[in-house]
């Protein structure tokens, strides 16, 4: 698997530097669509930037000043503010198939400040400790009768529904993952999410729908779809659009 996503990770690595990205619309408890200040990542070692060790996907949590990046070998944990290494984290078991088949693995960033990392081929979530950063497997019960196996290709923790909120591009499926990481409930929705790799919460700050309905915004290669959720949350309604001034994480 040698060079996966290494030119989409040097643009990432050297985008995190840059700029600063504004998610007006994506809840401020989403801290898995946040970014660090310009200034907070510029001690970054420099083989993130020359894609010499290429990014999957990068998050930052701004309240504990932390930034977690998803490379090919596992997670790295960095301290937004100094740019400092904290700590290289393998993922035991962790499988994944290039992109030339899928969009890349999730991650995302939980209520207590865990990273979350999905498999893009199969079923499980890895669980990093907050305080331990130690990575567990969690095997998820997937709630469909397909018989096929499932890979999440996007990740997003939803305050106000308290789960983990993922996507299938394999099936175009929208799911909720319960907080201990031990279900995975497929949510209806009108229309598939064709070729689905991530997924944002939208605000109702900037969105008055969504400020009605628990909103999603999801990205699907060069266009976005919006999900607004049923009263009952167990279904959902699909419409082409975007987030205003939202920022999902590449």
């Amino acid at each position: 698997m040698d060079g996966i996503f290494s030119m989409r990770g040097a643009a990432i690595a050297l985008s995190i530097v840059a700029s600063t990205i504004v998610v007006s619309g994506c809840d401020s408890d989403a801290a898995s669509n946040s970014a660090p200040r310009a200034s907070a990542a510029k001690s970054l070692p420099q083989d993130w930037y020359r894609g010499e060790r290429p990014i999957v996907r990068s998050q930052v949590d701004p309240i504990r000043s932390r930034i977690w990046v998803l490379t090919m070998d596992g997670v790295a944990l960095y301290e937004a503010s100094t740019g400092e290494e904290i700590a290289q984290i393998p993922l035991p078991g962790w499988v994944w198939v290039s992109e030339q088949y899928a969009c890349p693995p999730g991650l995302a960033i939980g209520p207590d400040g865990e990273a979350v990392v999905s498999s893009n081929a199969v079923p499980s979530v890895w669980r990093i400790d907050p305080a331990t950063l130690v990575a567990s497997e969690h095997v998820l019960v997937v709630d469909d009768d397909t018989g096929k196996d499932i890979g999440f290709t996007g990740l997003a923790y939803s305050a106000r529904q308290g789960a983990y909120i993922a996507v299938s591009a394999g099936q175009g499926s929208l799911w909720r993952i319960d907080p201990r990481l031990r279900r995975a409930q497929g949510i209806l929705l009108s229309a598939p999410l064709a070729n689905a790799c991530d997924v944002a919460i939208r605000s109702g700050a900037s969105d008055q729908r969504a400020s009605r309905f628990v909103g999603f915004c999801v990205r699907a290669g060069r266009e976005n779809w919006l999900v607004n959720l049923a009263p009952d949350q167990r279904s959902g309604y699909v419409s082409r659009g975007a987030c205003v001034s939202a920022s999902l994480t590449p």
